[in-house]
């Protein structure tokens, strides 16, 4: 795609991020490829995205649309097929882009996937039922033990952020809990609100939009107490030290350009850094992160080696 195909492209690299709040309008409509079913936090981050978009270039569609089956990896292993023109994007997650390849599971490697751009960060909280009789981590943990194997909990996608977490959980306290794994958190509300299950390793914006309609958050694997969820203990004051999550991002077939690449990259760290993003973000519990294509061969290495030496620990990849 040529320059002229975008209109008022800003080096938005040269201004400093807290100033970028224009926009480079594409000429075109953008199609959003999600790898998740409707509904969850990758759905609902796109939204933002989209509404924000639109009213800075109104002439412009952002065309979200659903590939979910693997928990994620069916999107993801054929993301190298859509056209490489800079107007197809695909949300991509890690450490789901780690994990899964290494498991062995899935049609793609970590390396055939493109990220240009991660725009937040979604901490692991779990939650019970507010049908449960578990009322705080202490009763989850004093349950636990008393029957193994007994306590359900969901978590989107095998070989997942949630997947892993859960895996941490029952590993940090000496528990055995099931793991349900659902196609994404959206899948996963119904279950969890109805007590099919008792509970689920789930992300924050979950937790904060279903607390008032049957959700129980009882801890939060972030640095300090979320402040919509003020008496949700975190795991370090439970005696863990555990901060982590899911990154989310947007990638690109391998065949776009690195002018494209860049421009993609610009325009969502200009939508990463609008007071409005910032507003929706922090309601719905994201944590905002920029981090684009001058920064993403560091990082990927970077998480990449983390997110291997956690796959040793879970054993993934052994057969």
């Amino acid at each position: 795609m040529k320059l002229s195909q975008w209109v008022g492209v800003l080096c938005l690299a040269a201004v400093p991020a807290v100033m970028a709040q224009t926009v480079s309008c594409p000429e075109k409509n953008v199609s959003y490829w999600q790898a998740f079913p409707p509904g969850g936090e990758s759905d609902l981050s796109a939204r933002h995205q989209q509404m924000v978009l639109h009213k800075k270039c109104p002439g412009v569609e952002t065309i979200i649309q659903y590939k979910a089956g693997a928990g994620g990896g069916l999107m993801w292993s054929q993301m190298n097929q859509l056209p490489g023109d800079g107007l197809n994007v695909v949300g991509v997650n890690l450490p789901h882009i780690v994990f899964q390849p290494i498991q062995g599971d899935v049609q793609y490697k970590t390396a055939d996937v493109t990220p240009v751009f991660w725009f937040h960060f979604t901490p692991d909280i779990l939650v019970v039922s507010a049908k449960s009789p578990i009322m705080n981590f202490q009763d989850f943990l004093k349950a636990a033990k008393a029957d193994p194997g007994k306590i359900s909990l969901a978590g989107s996608g095998q070989y997942s952020a949630n997947h892993a977490a859960h895996e941490r959980l029952d590993a940090a306290f000496g528990i055995k809990t099931l793991y349900v794994p659902f196609k994404g958190t959206g899948d996963l509300a119904t279950s969890v609100l109805g007590g099919q299950v008792d509970g689920a390793m789930t992300y924050t914006p979950f937790a904060i939009a279903n607390k008032d309609r049957g959700v129980r958050p009882i801890a939060v694997a972030m640095e300090k107490r979320h402040p919509l969820m003020p008496d949700v203990p975190t795991f370090k004051e439970l005696g863990v030290d555990w901060i982590d999550g899911a990154y989310r991002g947007i990638g690109v077939p391998k065949s776009t350009s690195p002018e494209a690449r860049k421009r993609l990259s610009d325009t969502w760290r200009a939508l990463n850094n609008d007071p409005e993003m910032k507003d929706l973000a922090a309601k719905s519990g994201f944590e905002l992160v920029n981090v684009g294509v001058e920064e993403m061969d560091a990082f990927m290495k970077d998480k990449t080696r983390l997110y291997t030496e956690g796959a040793a620990r879970m054993g993934l990849g052994k057969k």
